[in-house]
């Protein structure tokens, strides 16, 4: 016998319950939107914090520094007590949009059919796995990414490894760092492909702390071992390979979009991000359909995923009371020399939206930004970055625009000092 169809209503759908998806759906419910409702695939609310058994988060959402998962509790605790209905272990399998938007979901209580006036995507991210990285070599046991280690650890409370290689030094990476402090293993080293670290340098004072070597200008050649890992081959700058025993390859950071519903649905994808693309309102191509986190800008700290979150739900608000600006008429912002991406995408006439742009840079840059739009120069400001770190530009400066903007790096800075070592 087939399981009971059901079929529900929402002002707003949230897909994702981690930090920008519960942040959301809790400023809908407080501003006054009557039915949110949040699914989340997972059986636990929450998002990636909980995984996290180790401080700082909190401290800008509570008032106080919270481990991982007391912070996803408080979370959920702040998103139910205001009103909002989690639905868990409930996976959205499809998004129609024709008229009404109709989410079509599957769960351990049979399919469920939502029909919601607003949508808001917040997929979260994920770090790139050991297939996307093209590493040669043997396929064992013990070939980690830094989410998969931290689900071992702290909610099944196993050691997958005791000297694991770490590959990466995004600020993930040092948080895998407290991960394997946390089972008592010592990596062999950390490894990075680059000349310098993607975290700032003073952060690399945590694997100087904890006894933990650090390699620049080095890439992991092979792993080697049958059933398990027994050690992996490393490629250092001269060409001289090296074989260092380990137990264990744990893959940090190379994170990309958990953007698979937003495809599947149609959505525009940006090249750069690899997310949906949006306007100031944070409004996909499809305007009745919002996205919010890690979905846009792969990838931020779970603080500032909650503050966009929140920002996006009252944008949702006063699109249900028909305050927004209409999606016709934008303009669009573009990448140039040496940018990877901007968000959003879209600036439509009307003003208001985000307070900023979000850039990365491609490669370490020391020079000018460059904003161009019809051939002519109409933004400058100063720019000192490395890849991975996030570049605010004041969005008030471009309201006015009237044709697509490009932002890029003015060509003789960027040529010299890509290869700037020193360039933090």
């Amino acid at each position: 016998m087939s399981a009971p169809f059901d079929v529900r209503s929402a002002d707003v759908l949230v897909v994702g319950a981690g930090p920008a998806g519960l942040s959301a759906a809790t400023r809908l419910r407080n501003i006054g939107v009557a039915s949110v409702i949040v699914v989340e695939r997972e059986l636990q609310a929450g998002g990636i914090p909980r995984h996290c058994g180790h401080p700082p988060f909190g401290i800008r959402e509570f008032g106080r520094v919270l481990t991982g998962p007391a912070y996803a509790r408080r979370l959920i605790d702040r998103a139910v007590n205001s009103g909002v209905e989690l639905m868990l272990g409930c996976a959205v399998v499809a998004i129609d949009y024709a008229e009404d938007i109709i989410v079509t979901c599957a769960s351990s209580r049979g399919p469920l059919t939502i029909i919601a006036k607003r949508v808001i995507l917040a997929t979260g991210a994920r770090e790139k796995p050991r297939s996307a990285r093209l590493v040669s070599g043997d396929r064992p046991i013990g070939v980690l990414n830094t989410g998969a280690l931290q689900e071992y650890v702290y909610l099944q409370h196993l050691a997958p490894f005791r000297r694991p290689l770490i590959v990466g030094t995004e600020l993930v990476a040092l948080s895998s760092l407290l991960t394997c402090r946390k089972i008592g293993a010592h990596p062999v080293a950390m490894i990075e492909s680059r000349d310098r670290p993607t975290v700032r340098r003073l952060s690399m004072a945590l694997p100087r702390l904890l006894g933990v070597p650090v390699r620049y200008k080095t890439h992991l050649a092979a792993i080697v071992g049958k059933s398990r890992i027994e050690a992996v081959t490393l490629l250092s700058a001269d060409g001289t390979l090296e074989d260092v025993a380990c137990d264990g390859v744990l893959f940090t950071g190379g994170f990309q979009p958990e953007a698979a519903l937003a495809r599947s649905a149609g959505l525009q994808i940006d090249e750069g991000t690899g997310g949906p693309t949006i306007d100031q309102f944070a409004r996909t191509s499809e305007p009745r359909i919002f996205a919010a986190g890690n979905i846009l800008h792969p990838v931020e700290t779970a603080g500032w995923s909650w503050r966009e979150g929140r920002r996006i739900g009252e944008f949702v608000s006063r699109d249900l009371d028909g305050q927004l600006p209409p999606p016709r008429g934008a303009i669009q912002l573009r990448p140039g020399t040496g940018i990877r991406y901007v968000v959003p995408q879209r600036l439509v006439p009307g003003g208001g939206g985000f307070d900023h742009l979000q850039l990365r840079a491609k490669a370490s840059v020391s020079g000018a930004l460059i904003a161009d739009s019809g051939g002519k120069q109409i933004g400058k400001q100063p720019l000192k970055s490395a890849p991975e770190r996030r570049i605010l530009v004041p969005l008030a400066g471009f309201a006015e625009a009237k044709e697509d903007i490009t932002f890029g790096l003015n060509e003789p800075d960027f040529e010299t000092i890509r290869s700037d070592a020193e360039c933090v």
